[in-house]
């Protein structure tokens, strides 16, 4: 078993928290303690997921978590966008990395 933050899913999925608290900094006060912290949280769960997918035996159950937590990731920054609290060149940078993250989750999640 590979050390978590070895994974290139635990990479990626760490450089999307970076750039998500990079885009909620600049948050209205209105936003940045409701749905910005929201996001931050969701996003910080991400990596905790893989952590836990990485060390346990039933790693296809917490697969379908973090593909749930994943999704719920992905409404908010379409949310944060719709809101125009996010700028629409933030969200296709993210986008790119949601992509990548989903594409190896899925393979992950096929495998087993």
């Amino acid at each position: 078993m590979a050390l978590h933050s070895e994974l290139p899913v635990y990479k990626d999925t760490y450089q999307l928290v970076i750039k998500i608290f990079e885009c909620t900094k600049n948050f209205s006060k209105e936003y940045k303690y409701t749905l910005g912290a929201d996001l931050k949280k969701d996003a910080m769960q991400l990596l905790r997921t893989i952590y836990k997918i990485n060390r346990s035996l039933s790693k296809k159950e917490l697969l379908e978590v973090f593909l749930d937590e994943f999704e719920l990731v992905k409404m908010q920054i379409r949310l944060c966008v719709d809101l125009k609290v996010m700028p629409i060149r933030a969200q296709a940078a993210l986008a790119l990395m949601l992509e990548q993250i989903g594409k190896q989750i899925t393979g992950w999640h096929k495998s087993l």
